[in-house]
């Protein structure tokens, strides 16, 4: 993956540089263990909005497709999405809840998430919710394996958008973001235990497959997604490779390592990181990555410097508390130059 990527076709004349699918949770926060905390923060947090907030941030002209919860919380989340400047034309108020997610930290200070989703009124996306001249107004349309796990029409809604995108001329960018207690709930299985786990597995590597042929843009990370190819690559630069050979140009997150860019039949060039010494909170860092990248691909960007500008912004968020850190200061380095 060492040139410009081609798609899409006509990407000036479009109205919107990039579209996501997927959920946004409100995310609470505590500073102790949950049981103990006196005070809690609340933002917001969702693997595909977090993308979009990155990409805003930079300039891209962003667009949402979800539903949002008609409680409490649904107002504030919609005004906190167009504050970033993201369009939420396609992210409507329903009746529902919207899903909750708590951050706390155990008693060695590692980091607890406890979730609230099932039912949400996001896992009520349908391939109704997916327009098909709003995918065609976008250069690119991000995807997401945790949107398809949340629920069996979602996983519909995914396929479906991906489809029309192709058909529309849009790049699709798709992140596996493999969750096994996600899909070992779809599975059937709250417990967890190794038969549902296997379920759950089968079932992402299903729904991972039914995208595929659609997708011109895969940015899994390691080593979390490499349970879904099958041998397990053990390196890096070996599931790069693995899931390029499946057909699609990859960009692999490899944490503190940096990235790894393949071309279908090539070989993984590395693209470190530098390293961060402050490290607060790494949630959300691999989705502020994937909206940089995606931006800076939009600018013309070759592959290997739109993940060096991706690092810049996952290096931001990775100083900063929960799944979307606050704006960088006006007198800090552009994170496209830093």
């Amino acid at each position: 993956m060492t040139g410009a990527v081609t798609r899409p076709t006509g990407h000036s004349a479009r109205s919107l540089d990039l579209i996501a699918l997927g959920e946004c949770m409100v995310e609470l926060r505590a500073d102790g263990p949950l049981g103990e905390a006196a005070h809690l923060t609340r933002a917001c947090g969702g693997d595909t909005l977090n993308a979009l907030v990155s990409a805003a941030r930079l300039g891209s002209r962003c667009g949402f497709i979800s539903r949002v919860g008609g409680d409490p919380f649904g107002h504030g989340l919609r005004r906190a999405w167009q504050a970033e400047g993201i369009d939420v034309t396609h992210a409507p108020l329903v009746d529902g809840e919207n899903g909750v997610y708590f951050i706390s930290l155990d008693a060695d200070g590692e980091r607890e998430f406890t979730y609230r989703r099932v039912g949400s009124a996001a896992s009520g996306l349908g391939p109704a919710d997916v327009d098909a001249a709003y995918l065609a107004s976008a250069g690119t349309l991000l995807l997401s394996g945790i949107t398809q796990a949340i629920s069996q029409t979602a996983q519909a809604a995914t396929r479906h958008a991906a489809q029309l995108a192709r058909q529309a001329g849009t790049r699709v960018a798709f992140d596996p973001n493999y969750r096994p207690r996600l899909w070992a709930d779809r599975a059937g299985d709250g417990a967890g235990d190794g038969a549902g786990e296997r379920a759950g597995l089968d079932a992402a590597r299903a729904a991972f497959r039914e995208v595929l042929p659609c997708v011109d843009l895969l940015l899994p990370s390691f080593p979390a997604d490499a349970a879904l190819l099958d041998p397990t690559p053990v390196d890096a630069p070996g599931a790069a490779r693995a899931f390029a050979d499946l057909g699609v140009m990859v960009a692999l997150k490899d944490g503190p390592h940096g990235a790894w860019l393949c071309d279908p039949g090539g070989e993984p060039l590395h693209v470190p990181a530098p390293p961060v010494a402050d490290v607060l909170d790494t949630t959300g860092a691999g989705d502020a990555w994937n909206g940089a990248f995606l931006h800076a691909l939009t600018r013309a960007q070759l592959p290997a410097q739109a993940a060096r500008t991706a690092h810049a912004c996952a290096a931001h968020a990775i100083r900063h508390r929960g799944a979307l850190p606050p704006p960088p200061v006006p007198s800090s380095p552009h994170p496209e130059t830093a």
